[in-house]
């Protein structure tokens, strides 16, 4: 099985960590993002690796190499100037176009999710496309509840919000999608909605598992505490 890996991201909010290194390269726990993601991904069979890359992109091949360290192979596709993430994939389309089905995920993404269920999502029906993981957000905020004559009861911080699904950046595509993607442009915005009024799109989704996106360096200390316990398998 083979995964993309969208590892272009410039991290402008992750300064100075990222200032001479891309996002991905950034470290949780010990290790950089990238590197949590391909033993994740190792463990529920991706063997094969695209790193799509750009901003500093000598320093995920310098870091990553053929990916033999981590029993996988690992190839790049580099986009000389930003792509957004659909173009990225088209710029890739050489690499992927024939497989069955891959997987895609964002390079900032901290997950536990199970990727096999968006594989036969996607796998059970010839006209779907494509499958997005669906998972329940988490609010940013701490949430108070008052009672009818407004006083406050109890407090109840950061809840899980499970009647409220969020995009992943976690995919399963066929090589369908390729027909679909802009050479310029995110696929959350060209691709993705296109699919969904066609009905070629679903969402697969996971309740009690674990997702973070590192976007600022309050989720980096997050997934820093979390990670010894989510990840215990995976620490060497």
């Amino acid at each position: 099985m083979k995964a993309a890996i969208l590892a272009g991201g410039m991290g402008r909010r992750l300064r100075p960590l990222t200032t001479d290194k891309p996002k991905p390269l950034v470290e949780v726990g010990g290790k950089p993002i990238i590197e949590w993601q391909i033993l994740w991904l190792k463990k529920f069979g991706v063997d094969s690796f695209v790193i799509l890359a750009g901003y500093r992109w000598e320093k995920l091949i310098e870091y990553l190499g053929s990916g033999a360290k981590y029993g996988v192979r690992i190839s790049y596709s580099i986009e000389d100037e930003p792509l957004g993430t659909g173009g990225a994939l088209k710029n890739a389309e050489h690499v992927l176009k024939s497989e069955e089905i891959f997987l895609v995920l964002n390079g900032d993404v901290i997950t536990n999710i199970d990727p096999r269920l968006l594989i036969e999502s996607v796998r059970s029906s010839d006209n779907v496309i494509a499958a997005i993981a669906a998972v329940p957000m988490r609010s940013p905020y701490g949430i108070l509840k008052i009672s009818s004559n407004d006083y406050i009861e109890n407090f109840i911080e950061k809840p899980v919000l499970p009647e409220y699904l969020i995009n992943a950046g976690v995919y399963a595509l066929k090589p369908s999608i390729f027909d679909y993607l802009p050479q310029r442009g995110d696929i959350e915005k060209t691709a993705f909605p296109e699919l969904a009024k066609l009905k070629k799109l679903r969402a697969v989704r996971y309740h009690k598992v674990y997702w973070k996106a590192i976007d600022t360096l309050k989720d980096l200390e997050e997934a820093t505490r979390d990670i010894p316990e989510i990840f215990s398998n995976l620490i060497t």
